[in-house]
């Protein structure tokens, strides 16, 4: 079993590769051709087997292919003139059956370059067939009609190979003798020639037609200026019948005008004014509208701007609180311990002012009580005690009375006894001080000298013994101070 089914599958793998092999696909333009064991088959455009190893395939190509054909040498055509034709033809292997059975017998593995130069041969050798049986006028003249006949004559040729001609053209024809240009030159004589005789001719009955016309037209000439004349001399009394009715006409159509110009004047002048009126009603409603219509742009604007505003100060006022709640906090943190501060400070100044106050205080005291003994003492003493007080001020009021001449750098005096003068004016500004001080203070200081001087003398005179002194009053540091100055 097992055997028997390989041996089937390798038939058919064998069957499926043989039939891969034989299978065949021809384009349009390529007839393939297929030969061996029966009768030859042509397949063109369609698909086709074959029987591998039993049958070959062989291409020919449908291609159309463009043959130049040149004669090599001169041709006499039938008048024995020499020309050289130039001529191209396509041509292809034909797809007709019987043809191409033609062609696969006798071109059959020609390859192109060779079936090209074959072709061009049975071409030249039509071309010269037919070339020889023309005139150069008719060559020239007939290309079309050369180029067919050529076609006809080589066709059968063609179709014993199997070849087919699309077409056939003649491109050029040329000769070594200038024949076909003096053909050409003859023409354009005869053409030249011509056109002289039929413009000499037309000159001439221009000439005749131009003389006549001239007659007749001064025939018409007479009598059209012989009419003028009458129709001048008719126009005249006219034209002064109708300059007569032109002026009165004139007259009546100027006090008509007048008439009509100031009905018109006034008719423009209401037109005017209505239409002055219609203008400035239009333009206060126009101007209204502007107005209102600023107004709402104005609006627009203004609540578009107070938004803002609004917006912007409500921001700013957030802002601004956010700022003085931060600069309160701060405040409020910096005023507590400013206050803790001063607190400290009032304290230490408390405590300083207290211990001043306790020594002012001592102070004070001892100064009271040294003044109450001074006064006591001098309440004993008397006019002594007064007398002392002012003798011990004395020195110091002589002294800023003379403190503006110790100032001065130098004094320059000129004259005898000067220096004296200088002391006198010194003296005499003591008195005076001790004037001042009487008229100031109603105590005559010379007078309290005086009365001590003269008591202390009398009391030496009688042998008397003074008062005794009273005990020594203790001085306050102050004065003592100032004594001791």
């Amino acid at each position: 079993m097992g055997t028997g089914i390989i041996i089937l599958l390798v038939i058919v793998l064998a069957a499926i590769l043989l039939l891969a092999m034989g299978y065949l696909k021809a384009p349009p333009d390529t007839a393939y051709i297929i030969s061996g064991m029966s009768k030859r088959r042509i397949l063109i455009g369609k698909a086709g087997w074959r029987i591998p190893f039993l049958e070959r395939v062989d291409k020919i190509s449908l291609q159309v292919m463009t043959v130049d054909v040149k004669t090599s040498e001169a041709v006499p055509t039938n008048e024995f003139i020499n020309v050289m034709v130039d001529g191209v033809a396509n041509v292809k292997v034909s797809s007709d059956p019987a043809l191409l059975e033609r062609a696969a017998e006798s071109l059959l593995g020609m390859k192109q370059p060779e079936l090209i130069a074959m072709v061009t041969q049975v071409l030249e050798g039509n071309m010269r067939e037919i070339v020889g049986s023309v005139g150069l006028k008719e060559m020239v003249q007939d290309r079309q009609g050369v180029a067919k006949k050529i076609t006809e004559n080589v066709v059968p040729d063609m179709q014993k190979l199997g070849i087919e001609v699309v077409n056939f053209n003649i491109q050029n024809f040329r000769d070594n003798a200038g024949t076909i240009e003096n053909m050409g030159i003859d023409n354009v004589e005869q053409i030249r020639k011509n056109a002289q005789i039929a413009k000499a001719n037309a000159q001439r009955d221009i000439a005749i037609a131009s003389s006549r016309a001239q007659q007749e037209a001064n025939a018409v000439k007479v009598d059209s200026e012989k009419n003028m004349a009458e129709q001048n001399a008719e126009l005249a009394v006219q034209q002064a019948e109708m300059q007569v009715r032109a002026d009165t006409k004139k007259a009546e159509a100027d006090a008509a005008y007048s008439i009509q110009q100031e009905n018109q004047r006034k008719t423009i002048e209401i037109t005017r004014a209505n239409a002055d009126i219609a203008r400035r009603e239009k333009e206060a409603e126009l101007a209204e509208k502007e107005i209102a219509i600023k107004e709402r742009q104005l609006e627009a604007e203004v609540m578009k701007a107070a938004d803002a505003e609004k917006y912007q100060a409500q921001r700013q006022a957030e802002a601004e609180l956010i700022r003085r709640q931060k600069e309160a906090e701060a405040q409020k943190y910096e005023a507590m311990q400013q206050a803790e501060a001063r607190r400290a400070e009032a304290d230490a100044q408390r405590y300083a002012m207290e211990q001043e106050a306790e020594g002012i205080r001592a102070k004070g005291l001892a100064e009271a009580e040294a003044i109450e003994k001074k006064a006591d003492a001098q309440k004993r003493m008397g006019e002594a005690s007064i007398l002392e007080m002012v003798l011990a001020a004395l020195p110091e009021v002589v002294k800023n009375a003379a403190l503006p001449l110790a100032q001065t750098d130098k004094i320059v005096m000129y004259g005898d006894g000067n220096a004296t003068k200088l002391v006198r004016d010194v003296m005499g500004s003591g008195s005076q001080v001790l004037e001042g001080i009487r008229e100031s203070t109603g105590i005559d200081l010379a007078g309290l000298l005086a009365g001590y001087a003269g008591g202390k003398l009398s009391a030496r005179e009688t042998g008397e013994k003074p008062a005794p002194e009273e005990a020594p009053v203790e001085k306050a540091p102050a004065e003592e101070a100032k004594n001791q100055e």
